[in-house]
């Protein structure tokens, strides 16, 4: 059974996430009567004798584009606010250095998205921040790796490309027992999936550049939670220079009002492609976490309300039928990104996983033969058919079949 579907958005707003999606945070009265939130492309605003964080100014992430779309977040993620950012990358990184001072500790799930890990490995080491690596699916195992100094602990909904779920119910818990604060990346499943402030988790990150966006125009990202600590990573933001640009802030607006029709689709034509490429003698193994083979299916049917866009897969021919086959599809292409319109596959050991070693691929579970598929808007019945046939047109040699 799948999670309990949220009707309020934040406190008090009584209504669903697509009404939130739409509506929350619209200017009142609206200007010129504008039924759309018009762009403020302007760099700074008169002075009246606010708070230096709170002048109107682009960088200070001030412009009432900013501000509807704070508020329309928070909405959907069900927080008491929200920033809206440049990219997910200026939320991570903003976000765990507002949480970390030097010489502090956070512990960290082994699989975690490239530029997240290489921030940890590369660049917070040189402000003596550190970091430990933890299995998320083995809570017993954690409190060894806590430090004097661990002030936080960092993870995904789902991860990149095993789509695995982390114990996220313990990680609320571990987190309220040594008064860690928790911080996690949402953006494989988008506030209409799962809205992690729900169970317990502080403060919520999306890379808005994917589903809440979902049309591939524009980067962006944003952060949600408590007022005080969303204040605290807007403060540190508005030192870093992370801002959104208004026009982008007006399509990532544009953007959200779609967000709930748009991953509901891509939801079910994901369970429908899954299981289709599950039954294909040519597939020797898919990671969706719809599919009831899925190692966290249980757990994902509890907590979400939809299984996502992403899964991945490997044929039995392995790295040469993986290529063969992504050559011979027509509909999706082959690129990095995810959550837009347009489905794409790519094999993350030569693109997104490239940065890692072989050897810590293969610890991680990423084998060279690993297809990423993210799925598209385009009618599930031609998704199928190009895949069908593009898994019809490997030689049986390389399809890794029998004669």
């Amino acid at each position: 059974m799948m999670g309990t579907a949220r009707t309020p958005g934040t406190p008090g707003t009584g209504r669903a996430a697509s009404t939130d999606a739409v509506h929350a945070g619209e200017q009142e009265p609206r200007p010129e009567g504008a039924v759309v939130t018009p762009i403020y492309q302007t760099a700074n605003y008169e002075l009246r004798g606010e708070d230096y964080h709170d002048i109107g100014y682009i960088r200070l992430s001030t412009t009432p584009n900013h501000r509807v779309l704070a508020e329309r977040i928070a909405a959907l993620e069900g927080t008491e606010a929200a920033l809206a950012l440049a990219s997910g990358m200026a939320a991570i990184s903003g976000s765990l250095l507002t949480v970390l001072s030097s010489g502090d500790h956070v512990l960290v799930q082994d699989t975690l998205y490239g530029g997240t890990a290489s921030l940890l490995q590369q660049d917070l080491p040189r402000f003596r921040i550190g970091h430990t690596v933890i299995d998320p699916q083995d809570p017993s195992g954690w409190a060894a790796s806590l430090t004097p100094t661990t002030r936080a602990m960092y993870v995904e909904t789902l991860t990149n490309p095993l789509v695995q779920v982390a114990d996220l119910e313990a990680v609320v818990a571990f987190a309220r027992e040594h008064g860690l604060v928790t911080m996690i990346d949402n953006t494989f499943a988008s506030p209409i999936n799962f809205r992690p402030a729900e169970i317990g988790f502080d403060l919520v990150l999306e890379s808005c550049t994917k589903y809440m966006n979902g049309h591939s125009d524009i980067v962006a990202g944003s952060v949600a939670g408590p007022a005080d600590l969303v204040r605290r990573v807007k403060v540190m933001q508005d030192h870093l220079g992370g801002s959104l640009d208004p026009h982008a802030a007006f399509l990532l607006e544009r953007g959200l009002k779609t967000l709930g029709v748009r991953v509901r689709e891509q939801n079910a034509s994901a369970g429908r492609l899954a299981a289709r490429l599950q039954a294909h003698p040519a597939v020797s193994v898919v990671h969706y976490p719809g599919l009831e083979s899925h190692a966290q299916h249980e757990r994902a049917a509890r907590l979400f309300d939809g299984f996502g866009g992403m899964m991945s897969f490997e044929l039995e021919g392995g790295t040469d039928a993986a290529e063969a086959f992504m050559s011979a599809l027509e509909i999706p292409m082959v690129a990095a990104s995810l959550g837009g319109p347009e489905s794409l596959v790519v094999r993350p050991a030569a693109a997104v996983h490239a940065g890692m070693s072989a050897e810590e691929r293969a610890k991680a579970g990423i084998r060279d033969a690993l297809i990423r598929f993210s799925t598209g808007l385009e009618a599930t019945e031609d998704l199928a058919a190009d895949l069908d046939r593009a898994l019809a047109s490997l030689p049986r040699a390389v399809a890794g079949l029998t004669a």
